[in-house]
């Protein structure tokens, strides 16, 4: 469960738990709505506790080493050359 689903948990209980005042037969909405926030709780603190254990994302950056020793340039010997005066 995210950060995201736990808070919609939260807020989906709050609603239900304080906003809400229909009266149904065998359930409850109120409970229903605490419960939805305790979820979301919970859920909000074992993401956080998991996201929180994670080691910082380390990139790696690849630096060409300058006092490295360069090939040396291969000679090209040129056998047409061709000239277009227009």
């Amino acid at each position: 469960m995210g950060i995201g689903v736990s808070i919609f948990l939260i807020a989906v209980g709050a609603v239900l738990a304080f906003g809400v005042t229909a009266d149904t037969e065998g359930v409850d909405i109120g409970t229903v709505g605490i419960v939805l926030m305790a979820i979301g709780a919970v859920g909000l603190l074992f993401t956080a506790l998991v996201l929180g254990a994670r080691e910082p994302v380390r990139r790696r950056r690849v630096v060409e080493d300058p006092y490295e020793p360069v090939a040396p340039a291969t000679r090209r010997r040129v056998v047409e050359e061709r000239r277009y005066d227009y």
